[in-house]
């Protein structure tokens, strides 16, 4: 069945057809030797954009995250992060194999770490322990389903951690995503933490890239680890004009993709499936589909030409973003109704 209508990912987004035609327009060079025009441009927005001093086009968000902690953190430190962090448990476990570094994972209610429960889990340097070095917070969360972290908490843990002389790193995947629910710009969330990598493959719509922000020291040293890990680029004006025409163009539009995924919620609860409402906060739905497995579920949409996310043997993700439309959402939910009879 060929899928028409899918839903388990951001990351599937298709570029638009501008985007491509902008690609045709790039100005290249070489970013080795930091010739590129045009991913010097995107650098340079993207840490305006951000309220940064300097900015850094990488890979891949894994990378960005990657590239930050190595950045910052000496191996045998240990790095705070919430127990269900991207950082944790869907990086290939690079911040440990890799940056050597060791995280320290702190229970969140609905991805959102309790300050005062961080603070108790700081260890010191001794002869027996590398002591913290940095905390990261994911904004949105994605296994809480793209729950927003508030302005508050991220105030507070930057308080914290100059209080111990640690540093705040943010996987802000989805942090434009963050910043249009809240209804403010983006360097007001990006203020909170001393670096931060964020996608321009998931709801901005291009086809690879992050971008990594933080002080001119930092991203100097970010560059010397990104060669490290293979992520060095030639032209990479290609790929930077994706970024900047979608900065220009894609960002806005997200309020239609969180539109759609409260929707798509309202829809499966109307159809008899478990939904946490308070949970949808952006482009994400988790959907507890008993007394379907997950798997059934998903083979029942499957039938249709609509994918998603097993998550877990009773609970599928859906994710909204460029190309879905509510006409997809409102076929996905009578298809949901129909599963309950």
């Amino acid at each position: 069945m060929k899928i028409t209508i899918d839903l388990k990912s951001d990351t599937v987004t298709l570029p638009p057809r501008e985007m491509l035609q902008a690609i045709t327009e790039a100005e290249l060079g070489d970013d080795f030797y930091h010739e590129d025009p045009t991913t010097k441009r995107l650098e340079k927005k993207c840490a305006e954009l951000l309220g940064k001093e300097a900015a850094l086009l990488v890979l891949s968000g894994t990378m960005g995250n990657l590239s930050c902690v190595m950045a910052q953190a000496a191996p045998g430190t240990e790095a705070i992060v919430e127990a269900d962090a991207h950082m944790f448990r869907s990086e290939a476990g690079g911040i440990a194999r890799i940056a050597g570094v060791v995280p320290r994972r702190v229970p969140g209610v609905g991805g959102i770490m309790d300050p005062a429960v961080v603070e108790k889990q700081i260890t010191k340097r001794t002869v027996l322990n590398g002591g913290t070095s940095i905390i990261s917070i994911e904004d949105t969360h994605n296994g809480a389903g793209g729950v927003v972290i508030p302005l508050e908490n991220l105030a507070e843990t930057k308080k914290l951690a100059e209080k111990h002389g640690l540093l705040v790193h943010m996987d802000g995947a989805r942090i434009f995503n963050a910043a249009v629910a809240l209804g403010v710009t983006v360097a007001e969330v990006a203020k909170h933490v001393d670096s931060l990598s964020f996608c321009l493959s998931k709801g901005l719509a291009c086809p690879l890239g992050a971008v990594i922000c933080g002080t001119a020291e930092m991203i100097d040293r970010a560059r010397h680890v990104r060669q490290v890990l293979g992520g060095g680029m030639r032209q990479a004006g290609v790929m930077a004009q994706t970024g900047i025409w979608a900065l220009d163009n894609m960002v806005e539009r997200l309020s239609e993709d969180h539109e759609n995924a409260s929707l798509l919620a309202q829809l499966a609860v109307e159809a008899g499936f478990g939904v946490n409402l308070d949970s949808v906060q952006t482009n994400m739905v988790r959907v507890n589909t008993s007394p379907l497995t997950s798997e059934q579920f998903r083979q029942n949409l499957l039938a249709h030409g609509i994918d998603v996310l097993v998550a877990a043997p009773d609970t599928v993700r859906f994710v909204t973003h460029w190309g879905i439309t509510r006409e997809h959402i409102l076929e996905t939910g009578e298809l949901m109704k129909q599963m309950q009879k």
